[in-house]
């Protein structure tokens, strides 16, 4: 491609980078209160090579902004061992009004993985898609400069005491392989330069011409963005194949008390086993509960991990995001939840959450849930990408059952507190609930992330159902069984 060999410059003498830069920046302060009004997340991605002058660059931009309303996150420290790689540029996203520049992000981390490009771009370019939708404006640069000019530099920063630890053996390893490292990057470049999230390739051979047309690019971005109409684009739906319908769940299939506590024991003993060597082998796990109100879910949980060791997994219950969830994008808050290497996660009630309350009660609309499908089973192919199992369990039970329970809660002390007005709403929405779980069982149901749907009128069955679920699962991931 070339893109980066050419180093050919807007070149600009100080007094005219002045006279051409104060305008912009008069006018990037007031966009950035603007964009905080109609509260516009605003990314800016920097990556660049060694001594290319990222870090003046930024630092003009910071000094044009109001403090109060900018993040600047360096991801130039190692990667968190026992975390999945992408988790930590997803957790410094920016919500609502926010204006976050990344020096160093996700595109980083596809340059160190030099041999699996591919896959972390197509990762990437999932990623970025489900931001774009969700409102986010994202700018991405790469700052360029000749071999020539960055050994100079070096030299230059040598004899500088204050600047001279930015000179390292990496420094210099990247100015020997010049080529290779141009050609790495101009491949990602390529691979990622999408027609509404392209790169804006910037050499800085002349420092200043390189500040000036950032900031130019920046304003035009932003006011851009500000001023076109919402385009949203027709292929949001995930398709698929065959409707699922949980008419055909057979709910009448019970356990013996006795042969249920039999079973109870061998199999959370089992459970316990494989978490230990969950651990040992740095395996993340992901149990995925949905369901009908009063189906079982946080009793079939409390069996799940009674005899696992409890350093080792957490339970997350879901309910309504709170104001700095609702800010940001919506998977954010999972995101930041995803386990460690060799722990497990729990959640009660998911992030499908999106396609079943918010789609009924209308919190989402109908844009947002029906893109929705696509960027879960997006999230989840990452997860699994990745080396992690996920376990997605649908407690099923029959109407008549979830009333009779829902009774019972109200007249047992010590469970009324569990039964709410807003049980009773969803209740009578019945009809639309059973639409939404039908609808988001067949569109998400994949072959690495199937759906298990859980017949749970005998709640005693359905615990046993789902670990031995579990078990299957995590053995044919350690085992190959």
């Amino acid at each position: 491609m070339g893109i980066l060999n050419n180093e050919s410059c807007l070149k600009m003498k100080e007094k005219e980078y002045h006279k051409t830069i104060e305008p912009l920046k008069l006018k990037l302060a007031e966009l950035q209160r603007v964009g905080k009004e109609k509260k516009i997340p605003i990314l800016i991605i920097f990556e660049g090579l060694e001594a290319s002058g990222k870090g003046a660059i930024i630092n003009e931009i910071l000094v044009t902004l109001d403090p109060r309303g900018y993040r600047v996150i360096n991801h130039n420290h190692p990667l968190a061992e026992n975390n999945l790689p992408l988790k930590q540029y997803l957790e410094d996203i920016p919500g609502q009004g926010e204006f976050h520049i990344f020096d160093k992000s996700w595109y980083d981390l596809a340059f160190q993985e030099e041999n699996d490009i591919t896959r972390r771009c197509k990762e990437i370019n999932k990623i970025e898609r489900s931001l774009l939708r969700s409102g986010m404006l994202i700018i991405k640069f790469f700052i360029h400069v000749s071999k020539k000019i960055q050994k100079k530099r070096y030299f230059k920063a040598k004899k500088n005491p204050a600047k001279s630890w930015k000179v390292t053996p990496y420094a210099w390893k990247q100015n020997f392989n010049y080529k290779s490292i141009i050609e790495s990057w101009e491949d990602i470049i390529e691979r990622t330069n999408n027609y509404d999230c392209g790169w804006n390739i910037i050499s800085s051979n002349s420092l200043y011409g390189a500040k000036s047309e950032i900031f130019r690019i920046i304003v035009e971005k932003i006011e851009s963005y500000l001023n076109q109409k919402e385009v949203r684009p027709n292929d949001v739906l995930l398709p698929y194949k065959k409707p699922y319908s949980l008419d055909d769940v057979d709910l009448s299939k019970t356990i013996d008390k006795k042969e249920y506590k039999k079973e109870l024991v061998k199999l959370q003993n089992k459970i316990s086993d494989l978490h230990h060597e969950l651990y040992t082998r740095r395996i993340p796990v992901i149990i995925a509960y949905e369901g009908w109100d009063a189906a079982g879910k946080g009793g079939n949980i409390k069996r799940v991990v009674e005899k696992m060791d409890p350093r080792g997994y957490d339970v997350i219950p879901i309910a309504a995001p709170n104001d700095v969830e609702k800010s940001k994008h919506y998977l954010w808050r999972f995101w930041r939840s995803f386990p460690r290497y060799g722990h497990v996660a729990i959640f009660d009630r998911t992030w499908y959450g999106r396609v079943l309350v918010e789609r009924v009660e209308k919190f989402a609309t109908k844009y947002e849930w029906k893109r929705a499908y696509q960027e879960i089973t997006d999230m989840e192919t990452q997860w699994v990408n990745n080396g992690s199992i996920i376990i997605k369990f649908w407690l099923q039970i029959s109407k008549e059952e979830q009333l009779k329970r829902f009774k019972e809660r109200e007249n047992t002390p010590s469970k009324k507190w569990k039964i709410t007005e807003e049980d009773w709403r969803n209740r009578e929405k019945w009809k639309d609930y059973k639409e939404a779980i039908e609808e988001m069982i067949s569109r998400t149901s994949t072959t690495s992330c199937p759906w298990y749907i859980v017949p749970a009128n005998d709640k005693y069955y359905a615990r046993i159902f789902v670990l031995k679920k579990i078990i299957k699962e995590i053995e044919k991931c350690l085992y190959g069984v």
